[in-house]
């Protein structure tokens, strides 16, 4: 969870004709499966692609994140440079000490990851509902090992197996203290 703090604005309101004052608001904030299912069904487009979205877009994410409740919407207009590069390095955070060697041979999807292709994933791996609220990377990284270690070993071809062999049977000769 994060927690941002927008600070207080005084701005002039050419409707009213008058300045307004807004208090300071403190909101925390979930990237979370809940909030990108939110996020999706409103826009009916993935939200985990490489396409730029935009401010709108990017506004309305935040406010799908908060879970801060009963925040006045005029609150988001007030958000600085600031508090949006905060957003975006947590959003960006691992949220895990799990990393991935990069495997050439690795088989890479062209489908959109879409918040209902990541209930399915979860639902086939028997990964609990209440991992919903997880930061998003998190539950990600969690899946992606389910599928890792659900995989039969790699079959090692003949060669390889010749050589893991003759260094087992050398190792054997030496501990025994023979010659073969």
């Amino acid at each position: 969870m994060l927690q941002i703090t927008i600070p207080a604005v005084e701005q002039w309101d050419e409707r009213k004709q008058e300045f307004v004052i807004t208090k300071e608001q403190t909101l925390q904030l979930e990237h979370s499966l809940v909030s990108l299912s939110k996020w999706e069904s409103k826009w009916c487009k993935p939200f985990l692609t490489k396409q730029e979205k935009t401010f709108e877009e990017t506004l309305d994410y935040i406010k799908c994140m908060t879970i801060t409740q009963n925040v006045n919407p005029e609150v988001y207009n007030y958000l600085t440079n600031k508090n949006i590069e905060e957003i975006n390095n947590y959003i960006k955070a691992p949220m895990t000490a799990t990393y991935f060697s990069d495997d050439k041979n690795a088989k890479t999807s062209r489908e959109q990851n879409t918040a209902e292709l990541i209930y399915y994933r979860m639902i086939a791996l028997n990964i609990p509902f209440e991992c919903q609220k997880w930061h998003l990377n998190r539950l990600l990284t969690l899946i992606k090992v389910c599928n890792i270690k659900n995989q039969p070993p790699k079959k090692r071809n003949r060669k390889e197996i010749m050589s893991r062999n003759t260094a087992l049977n050398a190792a054997r000769r030496k501990q025994l203290n023979t010659k073969g």
